[in-house]
């Protein structure tokens, strides 16, 4: 299976620096600030690509366990919710509410709901998200 990277820049102090966070693959770049992440100013943070990426391999995890079953789905439409708050005084992701809208013909209700729910706890983002060993090799330059 193939292994991916991103990487990210943070220059300064907490709340007046700004970074950039980038895909391994060069698709996108994207500036990030303090006031991006935990105020309302527009831009992105690093929970908003958690969302993006759970929402993604969550729609694509359901479509294989769709497909697996026979079924042609049409369009699988899901939106992650991160929320991030405070425990024990540090910010913490506290929970991840995904809304999934799909069409697929002839399938029952009840089987897609198994299928989703399935897709939820299987899908790799959510078993990352759940837990997973985090390696860390840190070195302090200049």
């Amino acid at each position: 299976m193939p292994v991916r990277k991103a990487n990210a820049e943070w220059k300064g102090t907490l709340k007046e620096g700004s970074g950039n966070m980038k895909v391994g693959s060069g698709a996108f770049e994207v500036p990030f600030s303090f006031s991006t992440r935990f105020e309302e100013k527009p831009g992105t943070n690093p929970e908003e690509l958690i969302g993006a990426a759970h929402a993604g391999c969550y729609s694509m995890f359901l479509s294989g366990l769709l497909s697996g079953e026979g079924l042609n789905p049409t369009s699988i439409r899901t939106t992650a919710t991160v929320h991030l708050g405070t425990v024990d005084g540090a910010p913490t992701v506290t929970n991840i509410d995904l809304v999934c809208e799909a069409e697929v013909p002839g399938v029952s209700e009840a089987d897609f709901q198994k299928q989703a729910e399935s897709a939820k706890a299987n899908c790799p983002i959510s078993k990352v998200l759940a837990g997973a060993e985090i390696s860390l090799k840190a070195t302090l330059v200049g």
